[in-house]
């Protein structure tokens, strides 16, 4: 395989399984140094013994992306090792669907903390990384996790589907501010993809329209946007993907 992004420091929020954790394996196949950031460390462990066993370099950090200090600590600790990323995929997310008039403010909370104020705790710690490979190397890449839910109709996504515009719509801001700095941004709104995302999901009505949805149509894998972070982040420094929807072939909307 091309070693596009051999010499690159790479971040990766939410690696501890799904689409975070296929992005941190397949980067590091492309030559990057892969950083690996979630909560749960036994599940990292794992992960940088399977990129370490491949012949590539890795680092595990467990953080929790809500919390800001532990967020700082570890962009302290890239800096402290590798001087700093200058690719960030910003993965982390939480999806936990339930009607809005059940008012279950536990679940929005828990949305809005991974999903707005996590991009944004992870955003904050390493921009001034990002800003410096853009002046050092003339390119660093930011590259967002949003969803399809960030422009379709979803019933009892509503909080879910909220947070997730928040994410295209600040992608989109962010690169107005980030491109003459060299710093490219890019949002990936997928569409279905199997992975454990959906396993915590408690609302009946929207399990049972998964449920429904899988047995009609192949969703993707993880390993789909994965290769998607990867291309965006090889592409020619003059070339800015500025937003990509990944979608199933069947799936409609």
């Amino acid at each position: 395989m091309s070693k596009a992004l051999e010499g690159r420091v790479a971040v990766v929020t939410g690696a501890s399984s799904g689409i975070g954790e296929a992005a941190a394996e397949h980067l590091a196949e492309l030559g990057a140094t892969v950083v690996a950031v979630a909560r749960r460390a036994d599940r990292l462990s794992d992960l940088i013994t399977r990129i370490e066993k491949n012949g590539g370099r890795a680092l595990a950090l467990a953080a929790d992306v809500s919390d800001a200090a532990s967020v700082q600590a570890a962009a302290d600790r890239v800096q402290a090792e590798f001087g700093g990323a200058d690719l960030l995929f910003n993965n982390a997310g939480v999806m936990l669907p339930a009607p809005v008039d059940e008012q279950r403010a536990d679940l929005w909370q828990r949305e809005i903390d991974t999903n707005v104020t996590g991009l944004m705790n992870v955003i904050g710690a390493f921009i001034p990384q990002l800003v410096a490979a853009g002046a050092a190397k003339g390119i660093a890449d930011l590259v967002n996790t949003s969803s399809i839910g960030a422009q379709n109709i979803y019933p009892n996504f509503a909080v879910y589907a909220g947070t997730k515009a928040f994410v295209t719509h600040s992608s989109r801001q962010m690169r107005a501010e980030l491109g003459s700095k060299n710093v490219r941004v890019s949002v990936v709104e997928p569409g279905l993809v199997r992975t454990e995302l959906q396993d915590h999901v408690t609302d009946a009505a929207s399990n049972e329209w998964l449920d429904g949805v899988k047995d009609s149509l192949e969703w993707l894998v993880a390993e789909d946007i994965a290769r998607t972070v990867g291309f965006i982040a090889s592409l020619p420094p003059r070339v800015n993907i500025q937003q990509v929807t990944v979608m199933p072939t069947a799936q409609a909307s």
